[in-house]
C-alpha cells in the first residue's frame, strides 16, 4: 500500500504535476515577451516561490522566520511562508522522528535539519522507497521558477486575478487558496497529515510519554507517576485513518510495555473515559475494519487495546458507586473510590455525567459485561427523572443525591456534550433505543424556544445562554464549545446520509428541513467567529450586541446575510465583542467537527473551502520553532503570544477532523458510525444480540412539560382512607 495514498484516490496528478504542467504552458507563452520581461518574471518568480511558501515536497510550507512566541510584543517579523530546501519528513531509518538528513532552509538559514531521535526504545528498518521522478529532474526547478514568475507578472496570483484587495486576509497561498476550480483536496489532505506528523515529531523528541508536551520550551508534564499515555492513546485512531504506520508501531509499544493503571492517582472521570477509554476501544475498532491501514509489525497481540480498555473501565465504574448512579467527578484508580469535585459545592458536572454512555455501551456490547451498560443507563434515568423544562438541563448535578444545583443553562461548558449524546446513543444502537431520539427532539425545541436570539445589526443566529434558568434574562454569549451544534443537528435531522437521500425517506418533512436551516445559520455564526480576528483564529468566548429586547426565534425568523464578506467595514463584524479574557485559542476541534458533518450532509463545497481558510490560519499562527504547534494567547495579535501548551485533542480531535473534511466520504460513513465527543470513531450496532436494552421509561409530562408521577396503590388506598374518616367525622 502506498502509504501516500492509503485511500487509493490518487490517478497519478498531484499538485506538483499540476504545477509542472502550468509551468511549462506559462514558460512558452513568456517567449512571446520581451527578454527584458522574462528577466523581470524569473526574478520574480524567485520571490513568489518565497511568498507563497511552496517548499519542494512538503504540503505546506514552515515559516522561514518563525516569531519568537514568548514575546507577546515582537513585531510581525515574517508573513509570509517560505523556506528554500526539502521539508518534507523523509521516511528514513528512524521513521518520522528523523527526517531528510539534510533538510536544508526548513527554518530559514538553518541547513543542520531537525536532530533524530536518539532514544527509541526499538529501531525501524529503512524504507525502500525511492525518490520521485520530479524530485530527481533539477529542469523543473527552472520551470517553476519562470512559470511563477509569470504567474505574478501577470496577477494571476492574487484571488483578484490581477486585481489589487485591500483585504489583509488575503491569502498568499495564491493558486491553492481554493477559489479556482481544479482543487486538489488529497494534496490539502496531505497537508494535514503532514501538520500531524511535525506535531508528532515534536512530541517524540521532546516528549514522549508525558501526558502534557510544551513545544515551544520542549519539555513534558506527567499527570501521574510515569504517566497514563494521555497523547499517545488518544492520538491511536488519527494515526490508524492516516495510515502512520511506523508511529503507530512507536505508540503499541509504549501501551504494550508501559502503560499501566495500578495508580494511586485521582484522575477526571469524565477526561479519562472520553480519551483514553474511547480511544483504546476506537483503536480496537479500526484495528478490524481498517487491518490494511497501519497495520502492526510482527505477530502483535490482537487484543491489547480491548484488553487495556476493559482494565481501565473497571476501575472507573468505582465513580458510580453513589447513593443516586451518578458519577463522581473523580476517581482513583488504585483505590477504586470515587472523589466528589472539589469545587462546584461537590457536584458533578451534567455533561461529564451524562457523556460516557457511548463507550461504556460499546464495551459491554464488545465484552457481553451488561454491567458497563447499565450503570451508563442508570445515569441518564436519574438525570431525566429531574423533571427538566423544555429538555434543557442546568449544569451541575449531585452525585450523591442525584439532584441539580442551581438553575444555570448552557450549551457550553459543563452541559455541551449531554445534549450530543443524546441523539448519538439513538444512532449508535441503531435506533434502538426511541427514548433518546425523544429526549433530543425535546432538548432541540427547547433550544428553539429558550436559547436562540439574533445579534444585530445583521441577524446572526445566537445560541445563548439563561444563567438564571428559563425565567431570567438571556445572555448573548458563545463559548467555542457550542460550535459542536450545527453537525449535531444536521446529524439528528438525516441520521449521517447526505440531505438528498435523506429526503426520501417516509420519516423527512418540515421538522428536518427547519433543523438544516439552523444548522446552516449556526454554523455562520461559528465561522464568523474566525473571520472577525485578526489570526483568522476564534477566540475561546465570543459575546454578541443583541436587539433590545432581545429577539428570540419563537418571536420570528431573521435574515443574515448570506456571506460574511472579507472587507473591514462589514456590518456584521459590529455584532461580534472579543472581550479582552476571552482571546486565547486552544486548537479547538468544534467549528472544524460541524464543517466536516455539514461538508457529508449538504455536500456544499463551501464549508471545505472554509475548513481550508482555517486550517491554514492554524498554520500560519500557532506552529512553533523546530516543528509542533500550540496554543496561543490572543487571536487578535500578530504574531500571537504562545501558550505553550499543545492539547491532545489537536491529534485526537482537531487535525482528524481536517482529515476527514478533506477527504474521501466513504471513510468512516456516518450512518455506520458515531463519534464520541473526543472523536473517537465507533460503530453502530445492534443491542438485541447481546440482550442489552435501555432498561427504564420516562416519567410522562403533562402539556407544561412537568412530571406526572403515577400514584403507587398503596398511597392510593391511604389517601382514599384518610378521605373517608374526614367525611365520617364531619357527619
Amino acid at each position: 500500500m502506498n502509504a501516500r495514498d492509503p485511500f487509493n484516490l490518487r490517478s497519478g496528478s498531484t499538485a506538483f504535476s499540476i504545477l509542472q504542467q502550468s509551468a511549462t504552458r506559462a514558460a512558452f507563452s513568456a517567449a512571446s515577451y520581451t527578454r527584458q520581461a522574462g528577466q523581470q518574471a524569473l526574478e520574480a518568480g524567485k520571490q513568489t516561490l518565497e511568498d507563497a511558501g511552496l517548499a519542494d515536497g512538503m504540503s505546506f510550507a514552515v515559516p522561514r522566520n518563525v516569531p519568537s512566541f514568548n514575546d507577546s510584543q515582537r513585531r510581525y517579523e515574517d508573513s509570509v511562508w517560505g523556506s528554500s530546501g526539502r521539508s518534507r519528513f523523509a521516511e528514513n531509518g528512524h521513521g518520522h522522528s528523523g527526517v531528510a538528513e539534510k533538510i536544508g532552509g526548513i527554518f530559514g538559514d538553518n541547513r543542520k535539519g531537525l536532530p533524530m531521535y536518539k532514544d527509541k526504545p526499538y529501531n525501524y528498518g529503512a524504507s525502500m522507497r525511492k525518490p520521485r521522478w520530479f524530485r530527481r529532474k533539477r529542469v523543473l526547478g527552472l520551470l517553476l521558477l519562470l512559470g511563477f514568475g509569470c504567474f505574478y507578472w501577470l496577477g494571476w496570483l492574487s484571488p483578484g486575478g490581477g486585481q489589487k484587495t485591500k483585504s489583509k486576509s488575503s491569502s498568499t497561498w495564491g493558486i491553492f487558496s481554493g477559489q479556482g476550480k481544479n482543487v486538489d483536496w488529497e494534496e490539502r489532505r496531505e497537508s494535514v497529515k503532514d501538520a500531524f506528523r511535525l506535531s508528532w515529531t515534536a512530541y517524540e523528541q521532546h516528549g514522549w510519554g508525558y501526558d502534557e508536551f510544551h513545544p515551544v520550551s520542549k519539555k513534558g508534564r506527567y499527570m501521574v507517576s510515569n504517566g497514563l499515555g494521555w497523547i499517545i492513546v488518544d492520538a491511536l485512531d488519527t494515526m490508524m485513518l492516516m495510515n502512520l504506520t511506523k508511529e503507530l508501531n512507536h505508540a503499541r509499544e509504549w501501551i504494550s510495555t508501559s502503560l499501566t493503571y495500578e495508580k494511586d492517582q485521582d484522575v477526571n472521570t469524565f477526561e479519562t473515559t472520553i480519551r483514553m477509554l474511547g480511544g483504546l476501544l476506537s483503536a480496537h475498532y479500526l484495528s478490524q475494519i481498517l487491518p490494511d491501514f497501519a497495520p502492526i509489525e510482527g505477530s502483535p497481540d490482537e487484543d491489547l487495546y480491548l484488553e487495556k480498555a476493559s482494565d481501565l473501565a473497571d476501575r472507573l465504574l468505582a465513580a458510580y458507586d453513589s447513593h443516586s448512579g451518578v458519577p463522581y467527578a473523580s476517581v482513583n484508580l488504585k483505590t477504586l473510590r470515587g472523589i466528589p469535585s472539589h469545587a462546584d459545592g461537590g457536584a458533578s458536572s451534567t455533561a461529564e455525567a451524562t457523556s460516557l454512555q457511548l463507550e461504556m455501551k460499546y464495551l459491554a456490547f464488545l465484552t457481553g459485561e451488561a454491567h458497563y451498560w447499565e450503570k451508563a443507563e442508570k445515569v441518564m434515568e436519574v438525570v431525566d427523572n429531574n423533571g427538566a423544562k423544555d429538555g434543557l438541563l442546568p449544569i451541575f448535578i449531585y452525585a450523591d443525591k442525584g439532584t441539580f444545583r442551581g438553575n444555570e443553562i448552557r450549551l457550553g461548558s459543563r452541559g455541551d456534550s449531554y445534549y450530543e449524546y443524546l441523539i448519538k446513543q439513538y444512532y449508535q444502537t441503531s435506533e434502538q433505543e426511541p427514548i433518546y431520539l425523544e429526549m433530543w427532539k425535546e432538548a432541540l425545541a427547547g433550544v428553539r424556544k429558550h436559547m436562540i436570539t439574533y445579534s444585530k445589526p445583521s441577524n446572526l443566529t445566537v445560541l445563548a445562554e439563561r444563567p438564571s434558568g428559563l425565567d431570567g434574562h438571556i445572555h448573548p454569549k458563545m463559548d467555542h464549545l457550542v460550535c459542536f451544534m450545527p453537525g449535531t443537528i444536521a446529524l439528528g435531522a438525516t441520521g449521517g446520509l447526505n440531505v438528498s437521500e435523506a429526503k426520501k425517506l417516509l420519516t423527512w418533512g418540515t421538522e428536518q428541513e427547519d433543523d438544516m436551516e439552523l444548522a446552516r445559520q449556526l454554523m455562520k455564526t461559528c465561522w464568523g467567529m474566525y473571520k472577525v480576528t485578526a489570526t483568522g483564529l476564534a477566540p475561546e468566548i465570543a459575546h454578541f450586541n443583541i436587539y433590545d429586547p432581545p429577539q428570540m426565534m419563537r418571536h420570528g425568523i431573521l435574515k443574515s446575510p448570506e456571506i460574511l464578506d472579507s472587507t473591514e467595514d462589514a456590518d456584521w463584524r459590529q455584532d461580534y465583542v472579543i472581550k479582552p479574557a476571552d482571546t486565547h485559542n486552544l486548537q479547538r476541534p468544534e467549528t472544524v467537527e460541524s464543517l466536516f458533518y455539514m461538508w457529508r450532509i449538504t455536500g456544499d463545497e463551501m464549508y471545505r473551502e472554509w475548513g481550508w481558510e482555517m486550517f491554514q490560519s492554524f498554520l500560519k499562527h500557532t506552529m512553533v520553532e523546530d516543528g509542533g504547534f500550540s496554543s496561543i494567547g490572543n487571536v487578535n495579535s500578530i504574531p500571537p503570544p504562545s501558550r505553550d501548551n499543545m492539547e491532545s485533542f489537536w491529534l485526537a480531535e482537531t487535525l482528524k477532523y481536517f482529515y476527514l473534511l478533506f477527504g474521501p466520504n466513504d471513510i468512516l460513513p456516518l450512518d455506520e458510525i458515531v463519534l464520541n465527543t473526543e472523536a473517537h470513531p465507533l460503530p453502530r450496532f445492534d443491542p438485541d444480540r447481546k440482550r442489552l436494552s435501555t432498561g427504564w421509561k420516562r416519567i410522562p409530562r403533562d402539556s407544561n412539560g412537568n412530571l406526572v408521577r403515577e400514584v403507587k396503590k398503596e398511597e392510593a388506598k391511604a389517601h382514599k382512607t384518610t378521605v373517608t374518616g374526614t367525611k365520617q367525622s364531619a357527619v
